[in-house]
Parts: structure tokens; C-alpha cells; sequence
């Protein structure tokens, strides 16, 4: 007597209808991968499909193909590299096949982003590099994926405790910053666990250190900086204090990849907590809570200064490791800051959140670090971030007045125009190189306010962001929609491409 089916049955086929339906060649321009953890065996297990055929991912890059070609030809983090050689990203910006890309820590990523029972989706669709889904909050410039230039960002490490390397081609991991930035404001590594005791996900990168400890540590993110181009910008002296940095340690070529998926408060988050989303669960900017019913929205002005509340219990972050005064500049992921913008949005009871800064913000058209005010006239999102990192690097101004003295122990700064002019042009484009000028030049302001009192030498700087970035084609449009309705099982696409089934 054969035995009715169960629930997890009946998801697991409904699950593999769906990914039939987008696994077809009509979709194949804006959908590079269908990925998912199944058990096999008992073991959750990465697997990953398209057009082309399914492969099952286990960690440290074994692969093993189920059907036809498998879809992931290449797991190499160092892929594309070096930038301007002829297989690098400059001749290749744009894969236009999962066999022409590289996917790094697939089954690593995969394994994180699906541990949360309650917040990971069933499956997730990523974007081709080309989609082009301005209907559904896409951009020119696009980050998300799994593949290796989304997910690559920027990584330099400078001044005290840090190893004079210039560039260095190797990569790391962003689930290592925190880590790193932690162990170089005094932390001992067997502390770097979480509030279970569990240890983290991320390792310091000693290799990197020489133990001399910093009188300050200064984290720095670029959200959205793309790591090549900005590399290649500093060689060219387009961002001198990028160079002043990295004369004064060492940057990588390969940078550190993101977290799955490489988008914002994800990549935040394990930077600031060392863990993957599985374990911090901040799935990404939009996600669906099963033990809520509710929809959960983070990256937005509204409620960024309310982002620790959806960080599990089990998280620490970087803040309630390191002793000693911590801030937090214009960064949601604050809890356990001393001194934080999102406190201060939190005191004032407002209930816009963010946007109620606007009477607070400098005005954009007069900043000091704008070249040219056609940047911000037609585009609300690169107006608003100068305003906010004009306000940010007056708060690093006044944290650092009395000198290290008074100063932070740890201070962590983001800065928010690199994303929004990388997100207007794409790579290379001449927003996102305004952007990353801009970022320079207050860097430069900080660095000289660090120089003149005779204390540069005693701060160490990490600098980063949270993803990297691809220029989409704007011919490559579409929809997977239709494709997911007519399966006929209940479901949200969030993001879009986080499936969950009804």
C-alpha cells in the first residue's frame, strides 16, 4: 500500500516543476541559474541548473553533473583577472553564458543563503548578467548574482599592523572583514565566536598583519565600489588616496567575494557579523518571514535604523566584540555601537526613519566633491548620496577633532554615491567613476586630518564594500513571471528572484 504523500513531498515536486519551467531555452537570456539546497543522503546539498543541464555542488569546488552540460564551468574566484588582459573583464564584461563565467564558493554560498527555515526561499532565480528589469527595481548597473564579478569587491588593508605588500593576486572572503577589523582593534581570535559560541564564518587574515596593534581602527565601505575598475583607477593616479593606501599596505586583486546574494544588506551584515546570511538572517534587501507571514524590507530609508531587529539572537557584531568606544557612520547594521547615525534616527522618534534627515542634509549642489552638477540633476539616488556622505565625512570630522585620544577604538564608515553612480552607468561609466572620485577625495580629507596631527601612522584602514557590480544590456528585457504562473502552485517572488511556495 503505497503511503499518502507528505508535505515536504509535495513542496519538493511543486519546487521541481518550477524549476523545469525556467530551466527552458525561451528563458535562457534572463535566467543564468535556478539554484537550490535539497538533502542527499540526509546532507542539505547545493544544486544549480539552467537551459543547459544540473549539476550538485559540495564545498571546496567538487561538482558533480546530474544532467546534460553542467551549468557552472568554473568556481575560480580569480576569474576575469587580470583586468585588462585579453580573457580579463575588460574584453569579457558581460558573460553571456553560465560556461563563460565563474561562480566562486558555489556550494558554500548556496549552503548559507538556504539554512534559515524560515527566511530562505525554496529556490532562487539569478539574473543573466545582461537582464535588464527596470519594471522590477533593476538598473544599468546590476548586482545579485553568484557569478564572480557581482561578487567581487574591493578589499585594501593600510597603516598600522598591516604588511606593506602593494597589490597582491590573491582574493578573500567578505565574512572575513569583521574578523580582520576586529583581531586589529584587539580582539583575541578564540573570541571570535558568535553568542552560541559557535565560531564565526570568517577568519582574520593574519597573514596580512604584522601583531603591532593600531591606537584606531577605521573600517571603510564603498557600497557598490567595483573592485577592478577602482584598482585600476588608483594605478592610474585618478584616486590618489586610494594609492596613498595601498603604498601603505596592500590591496587585492581579487578582492573579497560577497555572500550570496551579492546584494547590500546581506554582504553588510556578514561583514559586520562574520556569518553568512543562514546564521545572521538578513536574506537580502527584500525577503518573505515564514514565522511572520510578513514581508521584510530592510534596505530602505524607512527602516534601516530598525535593521537589528531582524538580526537573529545568536549574532554578534563587530561592535559587541571589540572593548572600548565603537562608531558607526551612516551604516544600518549599528548594534552595539557606542556612537551610531542610526541611533541618532532612532532618539530623534522619527517615524520616516531616514528620510527625515532631509532638513538635516548639505545641500548636493553646492558640495565640495561634485565635478559636475549634471550628476545629480537627473538622478535623485546620486543627489541623495552625495548629501548623506557629505554628512558622513562631517561626522568622521567630529569624532576625530580631539584627535586619538578621544577617538574610536573602532569606527566603521560607509558611504553610499559609489552605489548609486554604479548603479546609474554600469562599471566604467562616467557616474560611477564621478562616484568613486568623489569617495576618494573624502577619504583624502580624513587622511589629512589623521596626517597633520602626526597620526596616520598609528591608524590601520580597511577599505571594501558589499558587492561588485555588471552593466546590464538594456535590449535583454523580460520576465520569468508568466513562465512561474503558468506551473499553477501558489507562490512570492521576492526581490524578484527568491521563490517561496505557498
Amino acid at each position: 500500500m503505497t503511503s499518502p504523500p507528505t508535505d515536504q513531498s509535495v513542496r519538493s515536486a511543486d519546487r521541481e516543476r518550477m524549476i523545469s519551467a525556467l530551466c527552458v531555452d525561451e528563458l535562457a537570456a534572463i535566467v543564468d541559474l535556478v539554484v537550490w539546497v535539497e538533502p542527499v543522503d540526509g546532507v542539505p546539498t547545493a544544486h544549480a541548473a539552467n537551459h543547459l543541464g544540473r549539476t550538485r555542488l559540495h564545498p571546496g569546488g567538487r561538482q558533480e553533473v546530474l544532467a546534460g552540460i553542467d551549468p557552472i564551468a568554473s568556481q575560480d574566484p580569480m576569474a576575469f583577472l587580470p583586468y585588462a588582459a585579453p580573457h580579463g573583464e575588460l574584453a569579457n564584461p558581460c558573460p553571456t553564458s553560465s560556461r563563460d563565467n565563474a561562480y566562486p564558493y558555489a556550494a558554500e554560498r548556496l549552503l548559507s543563503f538556504f539554512a534559515d527555515p524560515d527566511r530562505s526561499p525554496d529556490l532562487a532565480i539569478v539574473h543573466t548578467p545582461r537582464h535588464f528589469f527596470p519594471d522590477e527595481g533593476g538598473h544599468v548597473g546590476e548586482h545579485g548574482s553568484l557569478d564572480v564579478i557581482q561578487s567581487r569587491a574591493p578589499l585594501l588593508l593600510s597603516g598600522a599592523g598591516i604588511r606593506r605588500l602593494g597589490m597582491v593576486h590573491e582574493h578573500a572572503r567578505l565574512v572575513d572583514v569583521g574578523p580582520t577589523l576586529a583581531v586589529l582593534a584587539g580582539v583575541d581570535e578564540t573570541d571570535l565566536r558568535d553568542a552560541h559560541g559557535d565560531p564565526l564564518d570568517g577568519r582574520p587574515l593574519t597573514a596580512y598583519l604584522t601583531g603591532a596593534a593600531p591606537r584606531a581602527v577605521v573600517g571603510i565601505l564603498w557600497d557598490g565600489a567595483h573592485c577592478s575598475d577602482l584598482l585600476h583607477l588608483a594605478e592610474a593616479g585618478e584616486l590618489p588616496n586610494v594609492a596613498r593606501l595601498i603604498d601603505r599596505g596592500l590591496a587585492l586583486r581579487g578582492g573579497a567575494v560577497a555572500q550570496f546574494p551579492s546584494i547590500t544588506l546581506t554582504n553588510h551584515t556578514s561583514i559586520l557579523t562574520g556569518v553568512g546570511p543562514g546564521r545572521h538572517g538578513v536574506m537580502g534587501n527584500v525577503y518573505f518571514d515564514r514565522a511572520t507571514g510578513e514581508q521584510v524590507v530592510p534596505n530602505d530609508e524607512t527602516t534601516w535604523h530598525r535593521s537589528g531587529e531582524w538580526l537573529h539572537d545568536s549574532v554578534r557584531t563587530i561592535f559587541e566584540l571589540v572593548p572600548g568606544f565603537t562608531a558607526c557612520i551612516d551604516e544600518a547594521i549599528d548594534r552595539g555601537s557606542d556612537y551610531s547615525t542610526m541611533g541618532l534616527i532612532r532618539a530623534s522618534g522619527s517615524g520616516t526613519g531616514a528620510g527625515g534627515l532631509g532638513d538635516q542634509l548639505p545641500d548636493a549642489a553646492t558640495s565640495p566633491f561634485l565635478s559636475d552638477q549634471r550628476f545629480i540633476s537627473d538622478d535623485a539616488y546620486f543627489r541623495w548620496g552625495v548629501q548623506v556622505d557629505d554628512m558622513g565625512l562631517e561626522q568622521m570630522r567630529r569624532l576625530y577633532a580631539g584627535g586619538l585620544a578621544s577617538a574610536p577604538k573602532l569606527t566603521w564608515w560607509a558611504n553610499v554615491v559609489t552605489d548609486a553612480g554604479h548603479h546609474a552607468g554600469g562599471p566604467r561609466s562616467e557616474p560611477a567613476r564621478e562616484s568613486l572620485r568623489q569617495a576618494d577625495a573624502r577619504l583624502g580629507v580624513f587622511l589629512d586630518l589623521l596626517d597633520a596631527r602626526g597620526e596616520l601612522d598609528d591608524v590601520a584602514v580597511l577599505l571594501t564594500a558589499d558587492h561588485g557590480f555588471e552593466g546590464s544590456d538594456p535590449a535583454c528585457t523580460g520576465s520569468w513571471r508568466p513562465a512561474l504562473d503558468a506551473v499553477g502552485v501558489a507562490y512570492r517572488d521576492e526581490g524578484p528572484g527568491f521563490v517561496y511556495l505557498l
